[in-house]
Formats: structure tokens, sequence, C-alpha cells
């Protein structure tokens, strides 16, 4: 059975015709979690019983501090979606769907921020 129209096949939209960039953000943000992954597990191993000035050397490294705001940006990146697609899901009320909509973008926002800062903090010195 075919459902669909003939224009909405020529153009390869859905229903609502979006959804696709999201899907493949998400699946893109979780691809680039994978070697992020590993690097963070690495950089933490590698930075267990180190003191304070061997860790902020190591994150101030040219390629470290990059790395780890990337980290944080694509892990959060990723969090965020999947927390939308979570309340757009599940939660049907549409004030209290709107309000986690804003609460999950602006928690996520200053995750992002918090950690950035963080990072360049500790990269920059005080």
């Amino acid at each position: 059975m075919k459902f669909r129209t003939p224009l909405g096949k020529v153009r390869g939209l859905g229903a609502a015709h979006t959804g696709t960039d999201v899907f493949w953000i998400q699946r893109l943000t979780s691809i680039a979690s994978i070697p992020l992954t590993f690097f963070l597990v690495g950089s933490s191993l590698y930075l267990i019983g180190a003191d304070y000035e061997v860790a902020r050397a190591y994150i101030s490294s040219v390629f470290v501090a990059p790395a780890l705001v990337l980290v944080v940006i694509i892990f959060l990146w990723h969090m965020c979606i999947g927390m939308e697609e979570i309340i757009v899901d599940y939660v049907h009320s549409p004030t209290v769907k709107f309000a986690s909509l804003i609460f999950n973008i602006m928690f996520t926002v200053f995750l992002g921020l918090t950690g950035v800062y963080a990072i360049l903090k500790i990269s920059f010195g005080t």
C-alpha cells in the first residue's frame, strides 16, 4: 500500500515536512561521541594521581583544550536533542511540554557555558 502523495515522494518529506534533520544530527553526534569518549577516558586515566599543575598543563595543551570543549558541546547537544524527543513524545500537557522544552534548552546552555568556561579558565589560568 502506498500512502504517500506523488509530491511527497518527489520531495522525500514526511507528514510534518521536517524531522530528518534532527534525526541525522542525533546520529552524527552519537558517532562523534565514540572517539570523544575514548579521548575522555584516556585523559582521565592519564591524570589519575596527577597533581593540579600536571593536570592544568595537560588541559592547557593546544590539542587537549579544544578537544575537551568539543566533548562538552557534542555531548550536551546530543543530550538536548534526546531529551527534546522524550519530552515531545511523553509529555502530553501543552503547558508542561512547552515549559519542559524551554527548561531543557536553558539547562543545556547553562551546562555548556559552565563547562566551556571551566575548561578555558583552567587552560588560560587565573
